[in-house]
């Protein structure tokens, strides 16, 4: 019973049309891609992730592909104590990327957006570590939502 309810399952998953995105070999399309350097402060942090992600070597060398990411980084303090100090921050981190192939035409563009929040505390060394840990996980999401959009991009192409 159990075995048959499998099968009638994996028929009707079948016949419905859906693929899974990284099931039609995306892998080495994704790993030709050469994501250049970023200049920002996270910029470092979203590269290295990236590159990751993409399964790629970071050299330029043999690529179809080229990525040029843009960040814009922005900081506000939301959050005041009775004295006016604030206490807490929102970063916000603005990505434009542009794919392009060998020969510099424009494949895809698109636009990330990522917010990450950290408090200020009386330690200023461990203020500072909160800052950057803030900064490196908006950096790490954003690389995995750049993936993502990649992978549909290639995904629909096929």
């Amino acid at each position: 019973m159990r075995r048959a309810a499998i099968a009638a399952l994996c028929l009707a998953l079948a016949g419905c049309g859906f693929h899974p995105m990284y099931g039609g070999n995306l892998a080495p399309e994704l790993s030709s891609i050469y994501v250049e350097p970023i200049a920002e402060r996270d910029g470092y942090e979203l590269r290295n992730t990236l590159i990751d992600r993409l399964d790629s070597d970071g050299r330029p060398e043999g690529k179809k592909y080229r990525l040029k990411i843009t960040l814009n980084e922005a900081s506000q303090g939301i959050a005041l104590q009775n004295d006016a100090t604030i206490t807490r921050y929102n970063n916000t981190l603005d990505a434009r990327y542009v794919l392009t192939d060998a020969k510099g035409d424009v494949l895809t563009q698109g636009t990330q957006t990522e917010l990450s929040a950290y408090n200020v505390v009386n330690s200023p060394y461990s203020t500072l570590v909160a800052q950057q840990d803030a900064g490196v996980r908006a950096a790490q999401d954003m690389a995995e939502r750049i993936h993502l959009d990649l992978g549909v991009w290639f995904r629909k192409r096929k």
